[in-house]
């Protein structure tokens, strides 16, 4: 009986799709600068495994160009292809959502580009609630450089930091120390509560550690999400008996429905060898499911283009320990769920094409071309495993 294993590149983007301009995003694309910066400092991207799959191949169905430096053109060992999103977004929930066969065909709620972004009514509600003293920032920032911007004045006064971004999301940072790590989570399941009147998908709870402006966000953070409306590829594989595998941060997005167990790990190396635990002994029938997380969240929003660069390396070095543990009938596909270009302006997501790389034992290499949907990947997916078909998409293999 097969297994399937859905291994998600946080942010890693192929191309501005052709609606991009409506979201800002024209020109933006993620895979294709950080190889254009590679090239200008005097040597490739090297992601040999990776190009050898067909990424950049993918890429070049995305925009029509091949990242600089990826020279291979032929003699490709996975089905590649890029997606174009459905959704009306480019946040987190709705690409996970639509590549389990989920488009997001509703409007999430947004907090404005201003400050104060959030209502005082709504930030009244969730001090009296909690008992805080108030509460820093309230504007649209990085994560990253908003904790060691403000991290002393919260440590100094108990003032939690919120802020938001382009995604439909309410972030509260806190230091797990000096604020509680179970009081954080309290407050922000205050806050859940109280941001459902605004249509807003997720309550981020980002705890932190450190001290005197050199701080650092930590593995507990927690998202607090909307349930999917109706059922996902997750859904799909529980009620054909199978077990459902969520790494990092997917069980939270999907806010465990569908969800059999949940591993953790505090970066994406800790995650690639949670992955390859999994692939040792998840059973047959089974999907897992991974997120690393580190594309997006350290190196995306931050707009560092080198770290970036460095954590694609470290993933490519270390694919072939996880395609060695594929078993006969096992597929698996690299994907995305958005883009999140460092070289771009502001440090928002932004609206590109996802790649698709099909690859396991004994699949026959060969173009995919450009999907209307995330949700093919999740039909593929579906028909791999024997259940039930999804309400989008279509079976790509």
């Amino acid at each position: 009986m097969p297994r399937a294993f859905i291994l998600l590149l946080d942010s890693v983007g192929l191309g501005a799709m052709p609606d991009a301009e409506a979201f800002g995003d024209a020109g933006a694309n993620t895979l294709g600068h950080i190889a254009a910066w590679a090239a200008s400092t005097g040597t490739s991207l090297q992601l040999p495994n990776l190009e050898a799959l067909g990424l950049g191949a993918a890429a070049q169905l995305a925009t029509g160009q091949w990242p600089q430096g990826f020279d291979r053109r032929a003699g490709f060992g996975a089905a590649f292809g890029a997606a174009r999103e459905l959704s009306t977004g480019k946040d987190t929930q709705s690409g996970h959502w639509e590549i389990a066969g989920l488009p997001v065909d509703f409007d999430w709620g947004y907090f404005p580009r201003q400050i104060p972004a959030f209502p005082q009514q709504l930030t009244d509600a969730l001090q009296a609630r909690s008992g805080v003293p108030g509460f820093l920032g309230n504007c649209h920032a990085s994560g990253v450089e908003i904790i060691n911007r403000l991290g002393d004045e919260h440590v100094a006064g108990g003032k939690p930091i919120l802020y938001t971004s382009a995604d439909s999301v309410f972030q509260i940072a806190a230091h797990e120390q000096h604020f509680g790590l179970e009081r954080l989570y309290a407050l922000s399941e205050a806050a859940f509560e109280l941001v459902k009147p605004y249509h807003i998908g997720r309550v981020i709870a980002r705890p932190f550690l450190g001290e005197k402006g050199q701080y650092r966000r930590t593995a507990n953070r927690h998202d607090y999400a909307v349930t999917p409306p109706r059922a996902t590829l997750l859904d799909h594989v529980q009620d054909g008996g199978g077990e459902v595998l969520a790494l990092g941060k997917v069980g939270d997005i999907f806010a465990q429905q569908g969800v059999s167990r949940v591993l953790k790990g505090k970066d994406n190396m800790s995650l690639f060898d949670a992955l390859l635990q999994v692939a040792n002994e998840a059973a047959p029938g089974s999907l897992s499911f991974v997120n690393f997380v580190d594309f997006d969240q350290l190196f995306g929003h931050s707009r560092d283009v080198a770290g970036y660069a460095a954590a694609l390396r470290e993933f490519d070095a270390r694919l072939p320990e996880f395609m060695a543990r594929l078993q006969v009938g096992d597929l698996a596909v690299i994907t995305a769920d958005h883009g999140c270009d460092p070289t771009w302006r502001g440090s928002d997501h932004t609206r590109e094409h996802i790649p698709m790389l099909f690859f396991g034992p004994g699949l026959k290499a060969r173009s995919l071309g450009v999907s209307a949907t995330f949700s093919d990947i999740g039909q593929t997916l579906a028909s791999h495993l024997g259940v039930a078909p999804l309400g989008y998409g279509q079976n790509l293999l």
